[in-house]
């Protein structure tokens, strides 16, 4: 749905074509024929006759389903690794462009957050500095909850690789994932590395920031420029339903944000969005508590806030009240999160 004149949020459902078939349905698609995968099988309940056909656009859910097939049919632990190792930079002209001249880690990092739409539609990469630690973490874009480990493994992998191509060597990335942890983790060290860490509240990347603008080999900043201009240039594609919502909650996370009012904002009335999260899903106190959940290990981290501190900049009454709701969110309490965030960080 588009803005118009008054500003209502852009947006696309799950059900929306809007990523050409191209692009990341063919790279699904071209990895299960490689395996040997049949097609009929690869593209049962899909929709899609031929997801190579470049005039062709293919819904976020025919893509999910697409891969969630793949990896039935394949059953191997490394399908999603391997899939990340070949999803960036993508071949989505200028912003792809944009990614092979990145002269730094920050230039790249930077790119994939704005230009997410087009080159991770499925996920929603967020870039966040304080200190000596940068973070990159991971939100739903169009809701899948069965295939989040997949996702994630193959969206930090595509990240991994990449920086690795364009740096000349292997960064020392640490992992969180919020998920217990496998039976096994050998795919895990060999495409990730051995920081690793389980149990988190979000999934992330965390770097140490002197990384961050360090200049990279292949890198061209007058050329990366040039490409990060012909991207803007070109028509937006709007990211999916949860990733724009997970933005306008951020952004407004301090005003209680209401259904009634995010519905307007989003052009669509409270019955609607309710429709709308309930088929990504979701719902809208989950995507709340989530962002809130995220604000607050922020406020913990970064601002070395305490629980008093951080429940009167979320606006709680008194910290009893900001506790009970972050063991409702969380499943724990703050205390014992801390002694993790710090053990990780």
């Amino acid at each position: 749905m588009p803005p118009d004149g008054r500003g209502v949020i852009a947006w696309c459902a799950a059900a929306d074509p809007a990523i050409p078939g191209y692009l990341q349905p063919a790279l699904v698609l071209e990895y299960g024929r490689a395996a040997d995968a049949d097609d009929a099988v690869l593209l049962r309940d899909t929709g899609l006759a031929d997801a190579l056909d470049p005039a062709a656009l293919v819904s976020a859910s025919q893509l999910l389903r697409l891969l969630a097939n793949t990896l039935r049919a394949l059953e191997s632990p490394d399908t999603s690794f391997m899939l990340g190792q070949q999803l960036l930079p993508g071949h989505d002209g200028a912003a792809s462009h944009a990614l092979v001249q990145a002269p730094t880690l920050r230039a790249l990092l930077e790119t994939l957050c704005r230009w997410h739409a087009r080159l991770t539609p499925l996920l929603r990469p967020r870039l966040e500095t304080w200190g000596d630690v940068a973070l990159l973490y991971w939100v739903d874009s169009h809701g899948a909850p069965g295939l989040r480990p997949a996702l994630v493994e193959m969206h930090m992998t595509a990240v991994v690789a990449l920086c690795r191509w364009l740096g000349g060597e292997r960064l020392p990335w640490r992992f969180c994932f919020n998920r217990a942890a496998p039976r096994h983790v050998e795919q895990h060290h060999v495409h990730l590395g051995s920081a690793l860490r389980f149990d988190c509240q979000l999934d992330a990347m965390l770097i140490d920031a002197a990384w961050l603008n360090r200049p990279w080999p292949r890198g061209n900043g007058i050329a990366a420029g040039l490409a990060q201009a012909a991207a803007a240039a070109e028509p937006e594609r709007p990211p999916g339903l949860l990733a724009a919502l997970y933005d306008y909650l951020l952004e407004r996370v301090r005003a209680a944000p209401t259904l009634e009012r995010t519905a307007h904002d989003f052009g669509a009335s409270p019955a609607t969005l309710k429709r709308q999260l309930l088929r990504h899903h979701t719902h809208f106190q989950a995507e709340l508590d989530q962002v809130r959940t995220h604000v607050a290990l922020w406020l913990f981290q970064a601002r070395r806030l305490d629980n008093e501190a951080a429940a009167a900049y979320l606006g709680f009454h008194d910290a009893a009240n900001f506790r009970r709701s972050f063991k409702r969110w969380t499943g724990i309490t703050p205390g014992p999160l801390r002694l993790a965030l710090d053990a990780a960080l």
